[in-house]
This record gives structure tokens, sequence and C-alpha cells, in this order.
């Protein structure tokens, strides 16, 4: 189970906080020049390293928007225009094509990875954009949301899903986070046509997939099979082709239909966490128009969403070591070789650990948390779409983020104050969370803390796990930002260092930009700046 406890947590000083955000910032910075420097368009995507150097894998271009999207991470932290012209040419130039791309379930991570944050960028005013430059980012977001949703099967109940590349059989966990390519073209005004005309709405199918996904990927303690544990997930699940109805789970990445793989579960934790926010910045009409027998209100369709990410996050805390670096499965054989209550060891000769999970699910552990804060009134409420940062331009010159932090002063617990809600402040910082899945206990200091509290305590504390040794890689010829990532265990894909059983010591293009954006969305939460709104992926704007 990840540490609960508050203490070690109070001992990070907001000054030694902004060190780590503004260093991760910078190695990533060197890593993405020094790959920059020798790729070759012809080689494919960068997939993974084998000996610290990026290499490709055919099977889709999943990662290309990965490796363009983290310079404008980069840039957005660290203001040096070398990131930003690197980000928006490569845009330009390689990913068109991801766009009207129908035969993957992947837009989501190409294409909001890249078009959207510049859309984002240039709408919000930190990037000098002309009105046709974020017109055009618009209407690619606007395009790639609907090519996505036009990957769809309809099931019996009003239900159905964006399939997968194996087919209208296969539904995949991962896609709960492609919702996000429907959720931002639908707040641009794009509606899919199809034969006749017909105008199908991209928040119906969003919906409609997101409670697919949740009565089949995620077990919710109930009996459905000898394996129903709350919380776990299926990577994928299997229907009848010609009647939709469900058949069995599946997996390609994990140990067995019947574990849970837990990049899978990450992305379930962090999809529906993100999809929390994009629902509750909607009008009541928005959903309840649509007419769904499960989701008759916004609030029924947020009940359900949040009932999810609660499940997936209190079974990821549960099953996750007290650093917040879980093995790649929950299943995976040789398990019970390893001490699950000890921090891991990632060269350890039984299981390899999953880095790039960890910090997938961190950053949906902390929206979560944050959410959980709102909806009761303890936190500071998620803006509406149009009223994000408005920043301006950072001034000609500047490259280091910390030559404007907005991030000082006091204990980091006053920090933590915004960031976890009910943390106690300086004076008492020995308290302890309570166990996921309650609603609240009394610590130390006999006040009843949160609810959110685990959520957040689990998310900060896997966050500094994962931007220190030995996962932050230092190393100036290593490639890869995040070490001890694995992409694809039972293929044996994943590179073995000589002498060893496993692998470690290798990075993975998700992992590296889902630590970037980790580290922007803590750095953009524990901000003072009152211009400065938390990093979110969708923005609402002007139609094209």
């Amino acid at each position: 189970m990840i540490d609960p406890s508050l203490k070690t947590l109070g001992q990070i000083t907001p000054e030694k906080l902004e060190q780590i955000i503004q260093r991760t910032a910078e190695l990533a910075g060197n890593k993405i020049q020094l790959l920059a420097r020798r790729w070759d368009p012809k080689d494919g995507a960068p997939v993974f390293t084998k000996q610290g150097r990026y290499t490709s894998q055919g099977w889709t271009e999943w990662t290309q928007g990965f490796q363009f999207g983290m310079p404008l991470l980069v840039y957005e932290m660290d203001g040096d225009p070398w990131f930003l012209e690197y980000g928006r040419n490569s845009t330009l130039r390689f990913m068109a094509v991801h766009l009207t791309h129908r035969g993957v379930h992947d837009h989501g991570f190409n294409n909001i990875s890249t078009y959207g944050n510049l859309y984002r960028l240039a709408h919000t005013r930190r990037i000098q954009a002309d009105p046709w430059e974020t017109r055009y980012y618009a209407l690619a977001l606007r395009v790639s949301g609907a090519v996505q949703a036009s990957r769809w099967k309809d099931l019996p109940g009003d239900l159905g899903y964006i399939y997968s590349f194996n087919g209208p059989q296969s539904l995949f966990a991962d896609t709960i986070r492609s919702l996000r390519s429907l959720a931002q073209a639908y707040l641009l005004g794009q509606v899919l046509m199809e034969e006749q005309d017909a105008r199908v709405n991209l928040l119906r199918r969003l919906l409609q997939h997101g409670e697919t996904t949740a009565r089949y990927i995620v077990y919710h303690g109930t009996g459905r099979d000898r394996w129903d544990e709350r919380g776990r997930t299926a990577h994928e699940a299997i229907f009848n082709p010609v009647n939709g109805s469900f058949r069995n789970p599946s997996t390609q990445q994990g140990y067995s239909p019947f574990s849970t793989w837990t990049r899978g579960l990450a992305w379930v934790i962090l999809g529906f966490a993100e999809e929390l926010e994009f629902l509750h910045s909607l009008g009541e009409e928005e959903v309840s128009s649509l007419n769904l027998p499960y989701f008759p209100t916004k609030e029924a369709a947020i009940k359900r969403f949040l009932e999810v990410a609660k499940a997936t996050a209190d079974f990821y805390i549960r099953h996750t070591p007290p650093d917040g670096i879980p093995y790649w499965d929950t299943g995976a054989p040789n398990l019970h070789r390893l001490d699950l209550n000890r921090p891991v060891d990632p060269a350890n000769p039984h299981e390899p650990v999953d880095s790039s999970a960890a910090a997938i699910a961190a950053q949906g552990l902390l929206r979560l948390g944050r959410f959980i804060e709102t909806i009761e009134g303890r936190g500071e409420r998620p803006p509406k779409v149009d009223t994000l940062a408005k920043a301006d331009t950072p001034p000609a010159g500047r490259t280091k983020a910390a030559e404007n932090s907005s991030i000082r002063n006091s204990s980091v617990l006053s920090l933590f104050a915004k960031l976890i809600p009910g943390t106690p402040d300086a004076r008492d910082s020995h308290g302890s969370s309570p166990t996921p899945g309650t609603t609240g206990t009394s610590g130390s200091s006999g006040a009843s803390e949160p609810a959110a509290t685990p959520y957040l305590v689990a998310g900060l504390r896997t966050a500094l796990t994962l931007m220190g040794e030995p996962y932050l890689s230092a190393d100036p010829l290593h490639e890869g930002l995040l070490l001890h990532a694995v992409y694809h265990r039972p293929n044996g894909w994943d590179y073995v260092p000589p002498g060893s059983q496993v692998p470690h010591g290798e990075s993975c293009m998700w992992g590296d930009y889902h630590l970037l954006e980790l580290a922007l969305y803590v750095k953009s939460v524990l901000s003072t700046d009152p211009s400065e709104e938390p990093y979110r992926f969708y923005v609402k704007g002007d139609t094209v």
C-alpha cells in the first residue's frame, strides 16, 4: 500500500519542491535536444529505449504525439523558445497524418499532446499566435475528435465504444484517455456527420464510451467472476461483433485477463479523473438533452464517473508498494517472491516495475483528490472552460522557470493546504491520511481528514518518488527521462541488461511525457499566481 503518512511530505520545503520540478524540466529539455539531434523520420516514431537509445517498434505510431508534445510542456515550464519552435514546427511537419487516422484509438494521445497543447497555449495567450494559426489548431482538433468518434461500435442499451486496433469486437482500457479528443472537439462545436447527414453528438459518444468502460473494463466487487475485486481493471473487453453481447475480459500487455495490468489501470484512473473535470464544466442541459437512460442528468454522469475513479484509485493505492511505484501487473507470476510492503527495487530479479504507470496514475490521483474537494466544498472550484489562465507571453530571453517563480515562502505544508486541503500546518505535521475507500478518519491532531486526502497524498508521494533517484535520469547520454518503464512484457520487447533477469533502466515516450505533464500540473496547482489555473487539457474557444 502507498505510504499514507503526511509526515515525510511535510519535510519537503517549497523551495525544494520548486527545485525538483525545475530540475525535471531541465533534464527533459536536455533529453529532447539529445534525441532531436539524431532522430531520422524514416525510422518511425520513437517508442522506448534500448541501452539508453530511443528505438521504434512497428505496431502503430501512437507515441509520436508524445515526442513533439514534450517540448511544448518544457517550454511552458521553462520559457526557452527553442522548445516552442521545435514542438510547433514538428507538429506542422509530421502530425497532420494522425488527424485523419481511422485505424487507431489513439487520437487523444497523438493530437491532444500536440495540437491540443498548441491550441491551449495560443488561446490563453501564453504564446504569440495570429488568429489563423489558432484557428488552424482548433480545426485540427475538431477533425481529430470527429474521426476518433467514427471508429464506433454500437451496443444494446444505448451503449457503445470506440473500438481498438484489434477490431470492432475489442474495447481497450487505454481508450478512456482518448476521450479527450472528443471532449475538446465538442467544446469547439464539432459534430460527426454520418449517412443521410445524421449528426452525431460527440459528448453523447464520450458518455456512452465512459459507461461501457465502467461496466466491462472496471470491476466493482459485485461478483462478476471469481476475480471480481472492486477497482481492478481488465485491459480489454471482448464483445460479439454480431449482436454486441459481452463475451470475456482479455489482455494484450498484461499477465492474464484475470489480473490487472497496472498501466491499463493507470489510464482508467487518469481518464475518468480528467473527464470529471470536463463534465463539471458543462451545463446541465448539455447532458440531460442527450436522453441517455443511465445518465438522465449531469449529476448522474458525474456520480458514475466519480464512483469509477475512486474504485480504481483505491485499488491502485492498496496494491502498490509504499513509494508509489507499481509492478507491471498485480498478478505477475513472481510477485510472491517480493515484499510488497517495501519500496520497490527496479533491478530485482523477479518482476519489473513500471514507472510509466506511476507517472500516469499520480496525475490521476491528484486530479481526483482535488475534484473530491470541489464537490465537498473544501477546495477551489474547477474553472469554467472559458476562464483558463491568460498569462502573457514570457519575456524575451527568459529561459529558467526560477526567474519568474510564484512558488514561494512558508513551509511546504502551507502550500499543500491548497494541494491537500485539510493537511495539518507546519505546527502539526505528524498526521496520517485515511485508508483508501473510507470517508475520513481522525489523524493524530484529532481532526477528521477529508475524503480527498489519501488520493492527494498518494499522488504527491508518487510524484516525488518519480522526480528523484533512481527514476529521474541524469545521465547526459541516456535519451530517456523516466527510467524503469516497461512496454510489452508478454512480447518480450523490453531490453534486459546483461546479467539481469528482468527489464529495467530504460524509458518510454509515454512515461517521459506523462512525467512532464505531472510536473506541470503540480507546478500549476502550487502556484500562488492568481492568473494561473491548474493545467487541464481542454479549453473552450471560438468555433472555426
